[in-house]
């Protein structure tokens, strides 16, 4: 397994912290208004970015999350089209520069939600948390959207995208829904279910097709004895490590030693199964000194559990 950690397309002070823990992958989400340059379906910026993490001695292993909008290919609307041909560019792009890995999603119009992103943990550190008792069932914008609807849509994107992908040399890694409840505001969720999960890995037999093993969702979403994962060994190609406490309907994050997952017992099921991707640590507590303006990316957070990661991962050698 390789220690990857979510870094900015910019240099900055986390990228000094990375190298000084000994992280030496990246995984890092190019969308323009993150990066102040052109989306990576256009190669010079991606390109861009791709070199200024070599020079800094940093592998870019993946790009994570929308790197533009794809509501027209989620919904299913006019210009959806264009949208999927941008999507086959930056996996060529991909392709060329040699990024193996792009974590992508299908949540539509609402992606990773949270009631609050000051809940209190251990020793007064915030963490965030969802109760869908207070959750508005208001519409948004997008109106309402049914299951197979979207899992039309999903479809449709999958046969457009997959074989450009395996072309590319570019594996996939489909992230479960965050939180992994059917529907949030009329807008399905069908990522939400290892029955879902299921069939979505049934739409292509592609070597790039698999999924984003984030352990918290897959808790929530009901592989607590992690059937799905052992099913689906060969396909995992991704690994979010962090843990939750509760239901899929109520939940907080917890610190990754505080929760009521065997950490220790998933990295020898990780080594069993034969993953030898990246795995990263996800959605860490703020702690004290820091400001909560970027909820479960905070520094201080990361250090601390990258060093238990990194600790499990020599105990369990």
């Amino acid at each position: 397994m390789k220690i990857a950690e979510f870094l900015p397309a910019n240099p900055n002070r986390l990228w000094d912290l990375a190298a000084q823990i000994g992280v030496r992958h990246a995984i890092c989400k190019c969308a323009p208004d993150l990066t102040g340059l052109k989306a990576p379906d256009d190669f010079e910026s991606l390109r861009v970015i791709h070199e200024r993490f070599a020079e800094r001695g940093f592998t870019l292993a993946g790009l994570e999350g929308d790197q533009f909008d794809m509501n027209r290919i989620k919904f299913g609307l006019p210009g959806r089209e264009a949208d999927v041909e941008r999507y086959r560019n930056m996996l060529e792009n991909m392709g060329r520069l040699g990024i193996p890995l792009l974590c992508y999603n299908f949540m539509a119009g609402i992606g990773w939600h949270r009631n609050d992103t000051a809940f209190p943990l251990r020793g007064g550190a915030l963490g965030s948390s969802f109760d869908r008792r207070t959750t508005p069932d208001t519409l948004t914008e997008f109106g309402t959207l049914d299951k197979e609807a979207l899992w039309e849509n999903y479809a449709w994107f999958i046969e457009k995208v997959m074989p450009t992908a395996e072309a590319a040399g570019v594996k996939m890694g489909l992230h479960p829904d965050d939180p992994p409840v059917e529907s949030l505001r009329g807008i399905a969720r069908i990522m939400s279910s290892t029955e879902g999960f299921r069939r979505a890995l049934s739409l292509s037999n592609s070597p790039s097709h698999g999924l984003t093993y984030c352990q918290a969702n897959f808790t929530l979403l009901g592989d607590a004895d992690r059937t799905l994962l052992r099913e689906f060994r060969e396909r995992v190609h991704f690994v979010h490590f962090r843990d939750v406490r509760g239901t899929a309907e109520c939940f907080h994050e917890t610190f990754h030693d505080d929760g009521p997952t065997d950490m220790a017992a998933m990295i020898r099921l990780y080594r069993e199964i034969g993953f030898e991707g990246p795995i990263r640590v996800d959605h860490v507590p703020t702690m004290a000194g820091e400001a909560n303006d970027h909820p479960g990316y905070g520094a201080l957070g990361r250090l601390f559990a990258v060093g238990y990661l990194k600790g499990i991962l020599d105990a369990t050698a």
